[in-house]
């Protein structure tokens, strides 16, 4: 006998789960009640769902399965309170989910695929290859989980962990409408952040979708021989190309562009370079973000010191570029993308003898 695989309930949406429920001969308000149980309660069993006949419970049971997370660990920062999770997912490969507390809210930056097959640089979370995408119900149940662990709502989405987010571009934009959705946790896309390493078409692709969310590109450097070095990505698009997609995304979309420049000592930290960078982005509507560069055992990379950064970040204001300083945060807990996850892993490893 062939086992058909069950659908996964949660990455449905409200007018996909109605028709669903259609088919199954069912009212258009049970999907309501449905829907409910699952992106409101965060209910992960049918019985859980008390206003819906143990016959529909049944029946959903069979067809359906309600994915959740396994969590394995959360570590807390001493210094500032940040949570990191490591969450096993179905197959049993690991990813991780961080929690970021800020005077405006709960932030949760989440990953997109176990792993990753970019192969920036700089990146943890590229070192083992990819493993497989994460479906729109795995991105929404890292916020569900996090929000159930510290008994608080989240209120800003960072795609920022493991993973090129559109690299997993079909599941991830269902993930964008399904977490703003008005029934389900409606978080506004204006509060959500999507950061990639520079994929010309898919970006293009998602501006003709005209989301709210802030699109952030990791350039890293203002030539391409030196981005290059640092993301093999820059062998496919230049970053005129890149940057022609950013302009792209401001005209569909009406939202700045952020640039995420990761500073490295004794390769893109210098003044000149960033004089390089305030003339290369100057006609841009756009914000830059610098970030010291989180040093990982597997690299050899070196972050810039605290007055190089302050050094950098006074050129571009000087050039009227507007500029921060990212906050570092869970220094203390394997701050770096994919740390944790790399750790785990080995650990894992060690103990079956490989």
């Amino acid at each position: 006998m062939v086992m058909t695989e069950k659908k996964d309930i949660k990455s449905y949406n409200l007018d996909e789960l109605k028709q669903e429920l259609a088919n199954m001969g069912e009212k258009p308000f049970r999907a309501g009640q449905i829907y409910k149980w699952l992106h409101i309660e965060k209910v992960q069993s049918f019985d859980e769902m008390t206003n819906i006949s143990k016959k529909l419970r049944e029946t959903l049971d069979e067809q359906f399965e309600i994915v959740t997370l396994e969590p394995v660990r959360v570590l807390i920062s001493k210094i500032d309170g940040t949570r990191k999770y490591l969450f096993r997912i179905k197959g049993g490969a690991v990813i991780e989910s961080v929690l970021m507390r800020y005077h405006h809210g709960n932030s949760v930056c989440i990953s997109t695929q176990s792993g990753c097959r970019m192969g920036c640089r700089f990146c943890a979370s590229t070192l083992n290859g990819l493993d497989r995408n994460l479906r729109p119900s795995e991105l929404l149940e890292q916020i569900y989980e996090i929000e159930k662990n510290i008994g608080e709502k989240v209120s800003n989405i960072v795609l920022m962990g493991s993973g090129e987010p559109l690299d997993n571009f079909e599941n991830v934009t269902k993930f964008l409408e399904l977490i703003s959705d008005e029934n389900g946790l409606n978080i506004s896309q204006r509060n959500i952040t999507l950061s990639t390493c520079g994929l010309v078409p898919r970006m293009k692709e998602l501006a003709n979708m005209h989301p709210q969310i802030t699109l952030a590109l990791s350039l890293h450097a203002s030539d391409d021989d030196t981005r290059r070095e640092l993301l093999p990505i820059a062998r496919k698009y230049t970053i005129a190309e890149v940057l022609d997609a950013c302009k792209y995304y401001f005209d569909k979309t009406g939202r700045r562009i952020t640039f995420e420049y990761s500073l490295v000592a004794g390769v893109n930290d210098t003044v000149e370079e960033a004089e390089k960078l305030s003339a290369l982005v100057k006609n841009l509507n756009c914000h830059v973000n610098l970030i010291p560069v989180n040093p990982i055992k597997e690299r050899d990379f070196v972050q810039t010191g605290k007055k190089a950064v302050e050094r950098f970040k006074r050129v571009l204001e000087k050039n009227r570029i507007n500029v921060t300083i990212r906050r570092e945060m869970g220094r203390d807990i394997n701050g770096a993308c994919g740390q944790l996850r790399n750790d785990a892993m080995r650990e894992e490893r060690e103990e079956s003898g490989e």
